[in-house]
C-alpha cells in the first residue's frame, strides 16, 4: 500500500515556533513574578522582531549568471526548478533551528548564514541526485525536517564549501505500508507527527511517540536525534522503536536495520544511521514499531515533599512495580517548577497549595502520571501504583493537574517566544543519569546556572523535572528564566557552557534527546572517546568522501594533533 498524506502543514513563522494562533497569553499572576521574581522592572512586549524586511541575507552563490550557474541547474535536473529555491523567503524559514540563539539571532534580523538554496526532493532517487550534485560541485548539504533543532543541528555551514544547500523533506510525506499483524509501519521521513499520528489512527494504530516538537518535527528529524517523545516511559523512545532505515548517502543507498524481531548478524548498524544527525546521509524512510490506540487513558498526580523524595518514589515504582504498571507518562517537576504550575493555576491551584501546606509539604514536588490501556488495565495499573507512591511519601491529589498538563503539552515553545518578546532570556536542556547520581547532578546543574546567571548581573529561576525513567536512571531537564542582558548571545554563550560543563564533572551525558548538534560536538569526545571519535571519522569518510553532509554537525572539527594522538590509548582515555 501507498498513502498520499494530505498534507496540512502547520503554519510557521520565521522568528519564533510554530502558528502563533496557538499561543497563549501569559496571565497576569505570571506578568507579575516575572517583575519581582527574576527583577526585571519592564516586562511590556517591547522586544518584539525586526520586520522581515529588515532581516538580513548574503546573496546566494547559487544565480543563473554566477560561478554558481552549473551548480543550480544541476540541483533543478535533480528535482525541478519548480522545486528548488533561492527565493529569500525560503531561505530565512531555513536559517537555522528553533533554539534561543537561533531565535534571537533572526528576531535581530540576522539570516547571513541562510543556505543559498532550498530544494525539495520527492524520493529516493531525487534525493540521490541531488547528493550527487552537490558532491561534484563542493555544496554543503544540510537535511532539513521540521527545522526544529534546539542544539544548532540544521544551521548551514559553508567554510571550505562553494556554497550550501539545505535539502528539505516536505514533500516525502507518505504512509509507504501498514503491516497490522507484525504491527509495524513504513513511512517517508519527511512525514510531521500529526500527520504520522493520523495515518496510523485511520488503521487503529499510534506510535506513541509525542515529543514537545510533535507538532513541527518529522519522523526522519525524530530519528536523525534519537529523539524521546514525552511518552517514552510506556512506548519507548525512537531508537527503541524503530526497525530499519533507508538512507541516501553520497556513496550510495544504504539500508540499515532489518525488519526481523531480533538478529546477531554482526553489529547494529541500524544504531550506527540513527542518531548521525543527517552527517553520514539523509534517513529517507524507516520502518517503525506501532502499537494499538489505547482505549482508556487514566490521570493521576501525586505531591512530594521534596524532589529527592519523588525522584526515589519514581525509581520505588521502576523497580518494584508490576512492569505493565508503570505509566506511559511519568512527569515530576521539582520544587520550583511546581511552584511556577501552582501560581499560574489559578485559584484552583491555589487551594491545592494550601491543602499541600497542611499535609506538610511547604515544597512539594508534583508527579503527574497518564497510564493508557484498557479501563480494567488502567485500573489495576493506578492501584497497585498507588500503594508504592504513597508508601514513598506521596499524597495523591486526584487527575486535574495531569489533566492540565496534557491539555498543555505542546505549548511551552510558544510561551518562549512571548517571553522573548517581553525581554526574558529563557533556554532549556537536558541530561540523563543512574539514580545513584540524580540528586548530584541535579544539584550540580542547577549552581552552575545559578552562578552563570549571576556572572551576569541577573537573577535566575531554574524549573527542573524528570519526564523519562528507566531501570537504571531518568532524565533531567532544566528550563533557565532570566532577564535579557545587552548581548543576550553571550548570556546564552556563558549559561550553556556552565551548564555543559556541570553534566560532565556529574558523569552524567551531555545530551539525552536534543542530540549533539553543533552546541554539543565540543563535548562529544569526553563522552565516547578520542577512539570513538575516529571511528565516526571514519564511517563518515566512508559513506561521505567528500564531506559535504550537515558539516560540522556531531562530529567535532580534528585538532591540530588529532592525527598524532589518533593511536595513543591514555589512562584518561580508557577510564
Amino acid at each position: 500500500m501507498e498513502t498520499q498524506i494530505t498534507r496540512e502543514v502547520a503554519p510557521s513563522v520565521w522568528h519564533g515556533w510554530g502558528d502563533p494562533g496557538h499561543a497563549r497569553p501569559l496571565g497576569t499572576s505570571a506578568l507579575a513574578f516575572l517583575k519581582s521574581g527574576l527583577g526585571v522592572p519592564d516586562v511590556e512586549p517591547r522586544h518584539g522582531p525586526v520586520g522581515l524586511d529588515q532581516v538580513q541575507l548574503s546573496p546566494s552563490t547559487l544565480t543563473e549568471s554566477g560561478p554558481g550557474a552549473e551548480a543550480l541547474a544541476a540541483l533543478r535536473r535533480a528535482c525541478g526548478a519548480e522545486h528548488v529555491s533561492t527565493e529569500r523567503m525560503a531561505r530565512i524559514l531555513h536559517a537555522g533551528g528553533k533554539s534561543t540563539p537561533d531565535l534571537l539571532r533572526r528576531r535581530g534580523g540576522d539570516a547571513l548564514d541562510a543556505p543559498d538554496a532550498v530544494v525539495f526532493p520527492d524520493g529516493d532517487e531525487e534525493v540521490r541526485a541531488v547528493l550527487a550534485a552537490c558532491a561534484q560541485h563542493r555544496l554543503a548539504v544540510t537535511p532539513f525536517g521540521g527545522g526544529t533543532s534546539v542544539v544548532g543541528g540544521v544551521e548551514p555551514h559553508r567554510e571550505g564549501f562553494t556554497g550550501t544547500v539545505t535539502l528539505d523533506l516536505g514533500r516525502m510525506d507518505r504512509l509507504l505500508s501498514l503491516d497490522p499483524v507484525s504491527r509495524t509501519a513504513t513511512f517517508e521521513a519527511g512525514i510531521r507527527g500529526p500527520a504520522l499520528e493520523a495515518a496510523l489512527a485511520q488503521h487503529g494504530f499510534t506510535l506513541g511517540h509525542l515529543p514537545q516538537s510533535h507538532q513541527q518535527a518529522t519522523l526522519g528529524g525524530y530519528l536523525a536525534t534519537r529523539s524521546a517523545g514525552q511518552a517514552s516511559t510506556g512506548y519507548g523512545r525512537s531508537d527503541e522503536l524503530v526497525s530499519s532505515v533507508h538512507l541516501e548517502t553520497p556513496a550510495g543507498p544504504w539500508d540499515a536495520g532489518r525488519d526481523a524481531p531480533g538478529t546477531a548478524a554482526g553489529p547494529d548498524l541500524l544504531h550506527l544511521a540513527v542518531g548521525s544527525e543527517g552527517v553520514l546521509g539523509v534517513i529517507t524512510s524507516a520502518t517503525m514499531r506501532i502499537a494499538p490506540v489505547a482505549e482508556h487513558h487514566a490521570h493521576g498526580a501525586w505531591s512530594f515533599p521534596s524532589f529527592a523524595a519523588g525522584v526515589e518514589a519514581l525509581r520505588l515504582l521502576r523497580h518494584e512495580g508490576h512492569p505493565g504498571d508503570l505509566p506511559q507518562v511519568c512527569r515530576l517537576s521539582d520544587a520550583d517548577e511546581t511552584f511556577s504550575t501552582l501560581r499560574q493555576g489559578g485559584w484552583k491551584t491555589s487551594a491545592l497549595a494550601s491543602y499541600l501546606r497542611t499535609r506538610g509539604q511547604q515544597t512539594p514536588a508534583l508527579a503527574l502520571f497518564v497510564w493508557e490501556g484498557s479501563a480494567e488495565d488502567t485500573r489495576r495499573s493506578r492501584r497497585r501504583s498507588t500503594r508504592i507512591l504513597q508508601s514513598a511519601g506521596g499524597v495523591p491529589v486526584g487527575p486535574l493537574p495531569a489533566k492540565a498538563w496534557e491539555h498543555g503539552r505542546f505549548s511551552g515553545p510558544y510561551l518562549r517566544d512571548e517571553l522573548l518578546t517581553r525581554g526574558i532570556y529563557v533556554e532549556t536542556l537536558e541530561t540523563a543519569t543512574t539514580w545513584a547520581r540524580m540528586d548530584q547532578t541535579y544539584r550540580q546543574v542547577r549552581e552552575a546556572i545559578h552562578g552563570a546567571v549571576r556572572d551576569g548581573g541577573g537573577t535566575p529561576f531554574v524549573l527542573t523535572h524528570v519526564s523519562h525513567v528507566y531501570p537504571d536512571g531518568a532524565s533531567l531537564y532544566f528550563t533557565t528564566l532570566a532577564g535579557l542582558e545587552q548581548d543576550p548571545l553571550a548570556q546564552n554563550a556563558r549559561i550553556k557552557a556552565a551548564a555543559s560543563r556541570a553534566i560532565m564533572d556529574a558523569g552524567a551525558t551531555i545530551t539525552h534527546h536534543h542530540a549533539i548538534g553543533r552546541d554539543h560536538a565540543p563535548y562529544l569526545q569526553e563522552e565516547i572517546g578520542a577512539l570513538g571519535i575516529q571511528v565516526l571519522r571514519s564511517v563518515k569518510d566512508t559513506l561521505d568522501p567528500v564531506g559535504i553532509m550537515n558539516p560540522g554537525a556531531l562530529i567535532p572539527a580534528p585538532s591540530a594533533n588529532a592525527n598524532a594522538n589518533a593511536n595513543v590509548h591514555t589512562t584518561e582515555d580508557n577510564a
